[in-house]
């Protein structure tokens, strides 16, 4: 597992999460992690303890190539410090570096890593060392000035993007244009020639350190009357939305509903100022009906639906006690699966007994001398002490999963108020119990699929669901079995 170009500060990388994520399938496919250092699985000391907990808990050891620790309190003991200093020579080296960076910007150098659309990057000779600055690209740059023509003429920024798409213009990573693409273009001081740098930055808020602004350090596209007419067109067309804490979202299937044209998001949207209600796709509503050919949902229509088919069809007894039994069928063959672990663990601890008595043998009758029997009873007895960590780890889950099978009655008595929340609650609870069971909803052009789990009680819910670390629980959410359930014949 490479980690290309991502920070060991983090634990936010595709592969390192990819690489927990087999971890913790009941078939993991390798027993030991390998690093050249410590440093290379996580430079934060939280996340190292946070993961190799959890992979402790799955049998798996993260061996460091240059740092032999060893699993003795002495060995862990080390292990903490180097971790500590680690993370300490990281954050320290980031506060250098981006105190250099600072400095470099300040004199109107370009130390961003990205190369923003209408420019291209020049090397510019400063001292003995070259740096870098910003020119227009003559390939691009007249896509920025005719977006802002557009702009400051009254088109909106959707209006500007199915005007880009339809001519067939790419935007900077060669995708179609959207309404956000435009309209960061469109409020970034950056084309009137002003470099701002230092606004986003962790040391810049703790240091209370004012963001690093330099008017004319490169040449600017647009001129300063144009951005400003612009920042006042993009005013007046803004809508009046109320913060969030003043007014929660009528729309139940929020964050649920899933376009099946294009698998984008659909959310909610309100016209002739707010009488009719609507989801819509995310990805026609910011690049245009070219880009996926989904209509409009009326929000009463598509809600409606799913909750019938909740009430009559999912949460139906006879539905819920199948699921139930199926549910325990899955962490029945877990547990057997963990028991036939446990034999063969118990196998092996015989068979290292058996051989670390011989040895004893053979040194008591002097058959052989202690220096050569010394790394071989050294040996065993490290992978004695492997061997009894695993099994006191599976004894252990095996106690947490069989405690954990799903009780019948329970669920059943759980879910006697659903009915009523569904049809008279408010529209904060029916979204919070959708939550806790729907995972999708999707919307093709003549069926919706709704994609759910069984609702447990949260006492239920296993801990690897409720955890805060961020991959997903084995086998769908909460750890059960996911199931779909389809509606033929769906109002368009």
């Amino acid at each position: 597992f490479v980690d290309q170009a991502e920070s060991g500060r983090t634990s936010r990388r595709p592969v390192f999460q990819e690489m927990i994520g087999l971890a913790r399938q009941r078939s993991r496919p390798f027993d030991a992690i390998l690093v050249w250092k410590l440093s290379r699985f996580a430079r934060n000391r939280e996340d190292s303890i946070i993961y190799k907990s959890l992979l402790r808990r799955h049998g798996i050891q993260v061996i460091s190539i240059n740092e032999p620790i060893d699993e003795s309190p002495t060995g862990r003991m080390m292990e903490g410090i180097i971790e500590v200093l680690d993370e300490f020579y990281s954050a320290n080296l980031a506060q250098d570096v981006t105190r250099g960076m600072r400095e470099a910007a300040s004199r109107g150098f370009w130390v961003s890593a990205r190369t923003p659309y209408g420019y291209r990057r020049a090397k510019v000779r400063d001292g003995e060392r070259l740096r870098a600055t910003l020119e227009p690209d003559p390939d691009t740059r007249w896509v920025v000035n005719r977006i802002f023509a557009m702009a400051r003429s009254g088109m909106g920024t959707k209006e500007i993007a199915k005007s880009l798409n339809s001519e067939g213009i790419p935007s900077a990573k060669g995708k179609l244009w959207g309404r956000g693409r435009v309209h960061a273009i469109l409020v970034d001081e950056l084309y009137t020639g002003t470099l701002i740098w230092g606004v986003h930055g962790k040391y810049h808020k703790a240091a209370q350190l004012e963001p690093v602004r330099v008017e004319g350090a490169f040449p600017a596209l647009v001129d300063r009357n144009t951005f400003d007419q612009v920042q006042r067109n993009l005013r007046s067309r803004a809508p009046k939305v109320l913060p969030p804490r003043r007014a929660g979202s009528p729309y139940l299937l929020s964050g649920l509903l899933r376009c099946g044209g294009c698998g984008g998001a659909m959310f909610g949207h309100a016209a002739k100022s707010g009488r009719f209600q609507y989801y819509v796709c995310a990805t026609a509503y910011r690049s245009g009906r070219d880009t996926c050919r989904m209509k409009a949902i009326p929000k009463s229509t598509i809600e409606s639906q799913v909750l019938d088919a909740i009430r009559k069809v999912i949460l139906q007894k006879e539905h819920i006690e199948e699921l139930v039994h199926l549910t325990n069928q899955e962490l029945e063959q877990s547990l057997s699966h963990l028991r036939d672990r446990l034999t063969t663990l118990n196998h092996q601890l015989e068979d290292v007994d058996l051989r670390l008595g011989r040895l004893y043998d053979a040194l008591e009758t002097e058959a052989l001398s202690l220096s050569e029997l010394a790394p071989r009873i050294r040996e065993l007895q490290q992978k004695r002490e492997l061997t009894q960590r695993i099994h006191s780890e599976i004894t252990d889950a095996l106690t947490a999963e069989g405690s954990g099978l799903v009780n019948r009655k329970a669920i059943l008595a759980y879910l006697t108020d659903f009915d009523g929340v569904l049809a008279h609650g408010t529209v904060s609870d029916v979204q919070l119990l959708l939550r806790s069971f729907v995972q999708t909803v999707e919307k093709g052009n003549s069926q919706v699929t709704i994609r759910y789990t069984l609702p447990l009680p949260p006492e239920k819910i296993p801990l690897d669901a409720r955890t805060v670390l961020d991959f997903d629980s084995y086998g769908g959410a909460c750890g059960v079995r996911t199931r779909d359930l389809r509606l033929e014949r769906a109002a368009s």
